[in-house]
């Protein structure tokens, strides 16, 4: 999961919110540097990842792509899983993902001084450019691929395993679904009638 995935699996708390994205943004141990709620959303985006790893579908998707680009599936598999919960959303959750995403960029502000350097870029940023409204669309997540390839120590072109996602569709939807389940069950979140959080 990338942050919409970690933000969906966080509940509604807003300090665990928080500390959903901030897993991705924090490393090493937490020795109380953030409140107890947002330390706990750390815990759960760790959990949460180890628990990806770990999976039977994410793992055979992963091994399906050829080296060199192997290595690195794993990062695009992520952004994929969050442009399929976008484009799904209004079947996981009763909040429309504009509302969501904006009381969630509320409640990081209200945080920022809290925030490591490059989450208060995205505190600045992603608000302004909708960045997790647009999730569900292609050609942003491509944009996404390849900001993330340009991050890498040793840049590369992340954007072209896009293409390469689309062709194993089938496979990427079912191993999407076998997370959603996995992931709702590990972190005991209470759905509603419809199985939406």
């Amino acid at each position: 999961m990338n942050y919409l995935g970690h933000l969906y699996f966080s509940g509604t708390d807003p300090e665990l919110q928080i500390g959903g994205l901030l897993g991705d943004f924090v490393k090493g141990p937490l020795r109380g540097r953030f409140p107890a709620g947002i330390e706990a959303g750390i815990r759960r985006h760790r959990e949460i990842d180890a628990l990806c790893d770990e999976l039977a579908p994410i793992r055979t998707l992963i091994a399906s792509f050829d080296p060199p680009w192997r290595r690195y599936a794993a990062i695009a598999i992520d952004v994929a899983f969050d442009h399929r919960l976008a484009r799904d959303w209004t079947h996981y959750h009763s909040q429309p993902l504009p509302e969501f995403c904006q009381s969630f960029y509320r409640a990081l502000a209200s945080h920022r001084a809290l925030l490591p350097e490059r989450a208060r870029l995205f505190c600045d940023h992603a608000p302004r450019q909708q960045l997790l409204e647009r999730y569900g669309e292609a050609e942003h997540m491509r944009l996404v691929l390849a900001r993330i390839g340009r991050r890498l120590r040793r840049p590369v072109a992340l954007e072209q395993l896009w293409e390469m996602l689309a062709e194993r569709s089938q496979a990427v939807t079912g191993a999407f679904r076998h997370t959603m389940a996995a992931a709702t069950l590990h972190c005991g979140l209470h759905l509603d009638a419809g199985g939406r959080l």
